[in-house]
Parts: structure tokens; sequence; C-alpha cells
């Protein structure tokens, strides 16, 4: 039994895929920056700014914690370092975005 040629041809090629809308092709890379934008960018933007607020209304006499895990009363506020008092007659000098947090006045006579 001998077909003629452009039957076999016919049934070797494959079929042509019909083209999709190269839009929809972009979605998920989109939709997926979306997401990462609003669960990881957008909070570590809002601590930043909270950070930043913090350090900036730091005065004489606050009560700090470091990064370091040094806990301390403000002696000293300069533009990049401020002087913390650890105890008694005991002053370092660190710099003000090494401050972790603000502790509630009377929290270091407590311990």
């Amino acid at each position: 039994m001998t077909f003629p040629m452009s039957y076999v041809i016919a049934q070797a090629a494959p079929a042509a895929a019909p083209g999709g809308n190269p839009l929809m092709s972009l979605a998920l890379p989109i939709l997926l920056l979306v997401v990462m934008f609003f669960v990881m960018i957008r909070p570590q933007m809002k601590r930043q700014k909270e950070h930043r607020a913090m350090l900036s209304a730091l005065s004489k006499g606050d009560e700090v914690v470091t990064n370091g895990g040094i806990a301390g009363k403000v002696e000293e506020i300069g533009e990049s370092f401020i002087t913390v008092e650890i105890a008694p007659n005991v002053k370092i000098k660190v710099q003000k975005g090494a401050v972790q947090q603000v502790l509630p006045k009377g929290s270091l006579k407590s311990s």
C-alpha cells in the first residue's frame, strides 16, 4: 500500500501551536512582583521609616538599648553619634543607627 507524498508529510508534521496572548504570559511574573512588594518590601520600608522617626526623636535622658544589647541612658546627642552612660561614670559612644529601641523611663532603675 503506497500513500501519496502529501499525505505522509501531513501526518508527520506537527500541528501548529495556537498563538497565545503575550500579555497572559507576563501576568504570572507581574503578579509575583506585586505579591513580593506587599509581603517583603513594603513592611521593611515601614520598619525603616519607624526606626528613622525613633532616632530623630531621641533626646538626652532617654533610656536605650543598642543592637549589641547594651542598655544605658543617653547623655549627649551628636549628628551621627550618641554618648550612652551604661554605668555610673562609664560612658560609651555609639552610632545613632545602632540604637535598637527606646525603653520607657525608669526601666533601667528597676532592673
